[in-house]
């Protein structure tokens, strides 16, 4: 594809977007559409029949020929049943039709997807019900132009089988929460209020050829064996270096696929590791910025196939350097454009900005546990604590000169001041003096705040960003409902307000940490602030069904209890599929590859010593009797830790409680898989690379 276009040529022509609508529908059926879209409530089917007849014939105008219900079940990914627009023929001719009830509602098999005891096999009836405050698109795919209508899937007995209902709820929760805090500071204009959301995406890219040499990626993402490449990261020269240009061309083909479906991806550079880079859209609004991220990790992958690559979204697919995130940027926002994270010029002066602080402090602090397990997935598990990622302890980044307006509230003091920002004087007569933010940064921090939002660093580069918003949107709901619970009752709501600012900053101070995130020093002080750390899945998971958990999610519809323990069976269930599938493929690689070619190379090696000594008994065979040595003490290792891995798998599984399982296979399988890429690593660097039979770390990272 060509890189020379306009991007306002191609911006959002994949979109049926409003402003498509706008022309395309009668001026009634387009204002009961916008009434619905604000309000609530229910299209008429007149006007449904009027807006699917126009979305059909806009598709088709696009070469679509089938229709889908793109909905987000509980796998983590999208789904999708493509429908043609044909019509039983009649007297051999067809018609092209979409009707208001098959843009409404749809009805996939609900037994065939995740629904932790939801649904059984013999009842699968659900239902996909159209979003319209998502826009619908076209996706151009191998199989054709197909439209797209994003909508909710939901059981037959209304449980939510899917992340985009509860993500709707949550948003209605702190919408409806937030308007009540702003109608007491007397802001009577807005009319609703909605979270934002900036995805960061980081991702690596492979050579196509060389994964497909890899079982270990194809299977499961990610490298099970590997030693590390004689060259990293060490030099830190990849980070926002020079782009290659086969990666070049990826990310111009990339970006202009992601601007016709109207995703604003602005930024892309290399990050930290080889062959690893990033892509960043602007914020939207939080269900289409959802939408928008699952379509873009889906486009990444398809477009990655163009130019002979593979797309990496594992948050480790290399041992020993820079796992991948998806930094969630969010914040919350008026239809009027109001940021209710925008602290001002004197954030110490701002008591709305101070009382929304005071609520998600307070929010964080209560529910660190759920929002540490809404970053949980098997992926993560190797990337949280490490260099690259924040650790698994929640705390709070604020900054020095929110940090030191907080110490002052807590302290009562008479008057509140506000630590100057600076500027920045190069030296250099030629450079103008700089205006230094408020704040330095901490890449350390699991939930800092950066100027007019929070960035929420835990979500895995594999994960969808609903559970992490829902997650977000309830607990800061919460906060804010207990806040206008008690300043509604005030006869001074000033004196009020700021009495409610000190009691809960003074309380929830504790989740505030501007420190060295990855220092022991911080593990042992968050103990002492008694702030949870949860530092596996397996931990986190049971935050999902706690009372606190039930009441919070529960007092605003946005799960039931039945809803909630389905989740965390779900979770244990998937983390157990996907280390299973990661050790049965650890188990038929070193079968297969590594200990046969291992066991070739001494073969070969004996053989030519043989030879050797047979011709000049005098040789020196000191360095080859060494070699064969090391290598069959590792072989030996191999096979001993391979032997022991097998039975291992057949006792854990045999396991009935699925709770029990999944600690199982996280203390004793994945321990028995790190022994055994132990010896295959050693292996690596001892045997001859003509006889290793896959491609190595500096084969995959740097032949890009």
């Amino acid at each position: 594809m060509s890189v020379h276009v306009k991007i306002s040529d191609i911006f959002g022509s994949n979109v049926f977007s409003m402003a498509v609508m706008r022309e395309r529908l009668p001026k009634r059926a387009y204002a009961e559409i916008v009434q619905v879209m604000e309000h609530g409530g229910n299209i008429s089917m007149t006007t449904a029949d009027i807006v699917a007849n126009a979305m059909k014939d806009w598709a088709v105008e696009k070469g679509a020929t089938h229709y889908t219900h793109w909905f987000q079940p509980l796998t983590g990914v999208t789904a999708e049943k493509h429908d043609s627009f044909l019509t039983a023929p009649q007297d051999s001719r067809t018609l092209l039709q979409l009707t208001g009830k098959q843009l409404i509602m749809g009805e996939p098999d609900a037994s065939s997807f995740p629904s932790g005891g939801l649904r059984a096999t013999h009842y699968a009836r659900g239902y996909t019900a159209w979003d319209m405050t998502s826009p619908a698109f076209v996706k151009e795919m191998a199989c054709g132009t197909i439209l797209c209508i994003p909508t909710i899937f939901v059981s037959y007995n209304g449980e939510a089988l899917d992340k985009k209902t509860p993500l709707l709820r949550s948003m209605e929760a702190i919408d409806a929460q937030a308007m009540r805090i702003l109608r007491l500071f007397g802001n009577t204009e807005a009319k609703k209020v909605f979270p934002s959301v900036g995805p960061e995406q980081e991702y690596f890219l492979v050579d196509r050829e060389k994964y497909l040499q890899r079982r270990d990626l194809i299977y499961t993402g990610r490298t099970l064996f590997g030693a590390p490449a004689p060259k990293g990261q060490e030099l830190d020269d990849q980070y926002f270096g020079v782009i290659r240009p086969r990666v070049g061309a990826f990310m111009a083909d990339l970006n202009q696929e992601l601007w016709k479906l109207g995703i604003p991806a602005t930024t892309q550079h290399n990050e930290v590791a080889p062959a690893q880079h990033e892509m960043a859209p602007i914020y939207t609004m939080c269900n289409l910025a959802v939408d928008q991220n699952q379509l873009a990790m889906e486009t990444m992958k398809r477009v990655a196939t163009r130019h002979g690559l593979v797309c990496l979204l594992h948050e480790k697919p290399y041992a020993g350097v820079n796992g991948s995130g998806k930094h969630n940027n969010w914040s919350i926002g008026t239809d009027t454009g109001e940021n209710l994270l925008d602290p001002g010029d004197t954030p110490n002066e701002n008591l709305q900005f101070l009382l929304v602080l005071a609520c998600i402090m307070k929010a964080v602090d209560t529910h660190a546990d759920l929002l540490r397990c809404s970053a949980s997935n098997a992926g993560n598990e190797h990337r949280l604590g490490a260099q690259e990622a924040p650790p698994a302890i929640i705390s709070i980044f604020l900054g020095d000169q929110l940090d030191d307006v907080v110490n002052q509230i807590v302290s009562n003091a008479e008057s509140i001041k506000l630590l100057a920002s600076g500027t920045l004087d190069s030296g250099v007569s030629t450079v103008p003096v700089i205006n230094k933010d408020a704040t330095d940064r901490n890449r350390t921090s699991p939930f800092a705040f950066t100027g007019n939002k929070f960035e929420f660093r835990m979500v895995g580069s594999s994960a969808s960003i609903a559970d992490a918003n829902i997650t977000l949107n309830a607990i800061v709901a919460e906060a804010m409902c207990e806040a206008a619970d008690e300043l509604e009752q005030a006869e001074d709501f000033h004196a009020a307000c700021s009495a409610l600012i000190h009691k809960w900053m003074t309380k929830h101070q504790r989740i505030v940490f501007n420190g060295n995130g990855y220092s022991d020093a911080w593990i042992a002080e968050a103990a002492r602030r008694q702030l949870p750390n949860l530092p596996s899945l397996v931990d986190a998971v049971p935050s999902l069904t706690t009372e606190k958990a039930e009441a919070l999610f529960g007092r605003f519809g946005i799960y039931t209890k039945s809803e909630l323990e389905a989740r965390a069976e779900i979770m244990y269930e998937t983390y157990v599929k996907v280390i299973k599938i990661e050790a049965n493929t650890m188990i038929h690689m070193a079968s297969k590859h590594y200990i046969p070619a291992a066991i070739t190379f001494t073969t070969r090696l004996g053989e030519s010593m043989s030879a050797v000594s047979g011709a000049c008994p005098e040789a020196d065979l000191s360095v080859q009797r060494r070699l064969l040595k090391q290598v069959s003490e590792c072989l030996a290792d191999a096979s001993t830790a391979l032997e022991q891995l097998k039975p291992l798998m057949g006792r854990v599984d045999s396991i009935q409680d699925l709770q029990e399982m999944a600690h199982a296979y996280h203390d004793a399988v994945v321990p028995a898989m790190d022994a055994l890429r132990h010896p295959v690593d050693e292996l690596e660097l001892l045997v001859d690379k003509d006889i290793w039979p896959v491609p190595t770390y500096g084969d995959l990272m740097f032949e890009v």
